[in-house]
């Protein structure tokens, strides 16, 4: 199939299709004309692509995992994939806990401004009374 009709059969753009060949993710071969044909099974490849880097990997993180997916039969393949995934989720583990230290410190701010409002409320009150 064309290119387009992967687009269309994936819902990826083209540009991300050509990005995830040009990252060794996705191979295509060429027609006489210099166009991307790419196999049915392609579908499904771009299909887990996608799932890869909703996952929060990165097209480095997933040309090493994908491998596991080509061998799946090689132990030292699977070993390597299941470490590159548990590194993915460690990277990930420390992200939250910066995003949880992050959002603290914003709690911390938001309680402050809240209270320097209810101060400034309050004491522009007695002017507006007795006007």
């Amino acid at each position: 199939m064309r290119l387009g009709e992967l687009s269309k059969r994936t819902g990826a753009s083209p540009r991300s299709l050509r990005y995830y060949e040009e990252q060794g993710l996705l191979t295509s071969s060429r027609s006489d004309a210099g166009q991307r044909r790419y196999s049915d099974a392609a579908v499904q490849r771009v299909s887990l692509i996608r799932q890869l880097f909703d996952a929060g990997m990165s097209s480095r993180v997933i040309a090493t995992v994908l491998p596991c997916v080509d061998v799946p039969g090689d132990v030292g393949v699977a070993e390597e994939t299941f470490a590159a995934m548990m590194r993915e989720r460690d990277r990930i583990d420390a992200d939250i806990a910066h995003l949880i230290e992050t959002r603290d410190a914003l709690d911390v701010l938001i309680g402050a401004n809240s209270r320097h409002r209810a101060e400034l409320s309050t004491a522009r009150e007695p002017a507006a009374q007795s006007i």
